[in-house]
């Protein structure tokens, strides 16, 4: 998934995609342990998607919090 797939989400599919993904390495991580993994690759894919998904929150939060503290000041 690029980058700019995940901005143009909205922050509710932001939540949820990010609870898949996190859910989705949580199976990964448990097939790669008992050898079941065909394609170990796809832990690493899905790790750094999930990193990208909240870098995106993460920013989001951090820019609304800036804009309302330049709103407060005159």
């Amino acid at each position: 998934m690029r980058g700019k797939e995940i901005r143009e989400r909205s922050e509710q599919e932001l939540v949820d995609l990010e609870a898949r993904l996190a859910r989705d390495v949580f199976r990964l991580r448990f097939q790669n342990f008992t050898n079941r993994l065909d394609d170990s690759s796809q832990l690493g894919k899905t790790r750094k998607d999930l990193a990208r998904v909240k870098t995106v929150r993460r920013q989001r939060t951090l820019d609304a919090a800036a804009d309302a503290g330049r709103k407060d000041k005159p």
